[in-house]
């Protein structure tokens, strides 16, 4: 199977909500893809909606590696550090999202004041 294949079948997976089984062509993919940063992004939703918190943090690092102005990517990357308790992390990811992406209400609302 080509990386595109296996890249389409892991997202029909996570759109079926089967997030451990779309790791499987989606980790495919990437060993045959790694610099696609659509690969990498899916790849980083699936671990996120597993609650593998350190893999989805890799790989939405990768994604903006790849593309540092990925909005999307700077919000799943504050989403997954606010699990991982890093909340003054997450806050830049979200205001940087925000800002890229004013329309994108959803970033601006994961904003937090964090001033003591």
């Amino acid at each position: 199977m080509s990386a595109y294949e296996l890249f389409q079948e892991g997202r029909e997976r996570l759109r079926k909500g089967m997030a451990a089984q779309a790791t499987v062509p989606l980790e495919k993919a990437k060993k045959l893809e790694p610099d696609k940063a659509s690969i990498r992004e899916s790849l980083g939703i699936a671990y996120f909606r597993l609650r593998r918190w350190e893999e989805a943090e890799a790989e939405f690092r990768a994604v903006l590696e790849l593309s540092p102005v990925d909005d999307y990517a700077h919000y799943a990357l504050g989403r997954t550090l606010e699990h991982l308790g890093r909340a003054a992390e997450a806050n830049g990811h979200y205001k940087l999202a925000s800002t890229m992406a004013p329309d994108q209400e959803h970033y601006a609302a994961r904003i937090r004041d964090l001033d003591p």
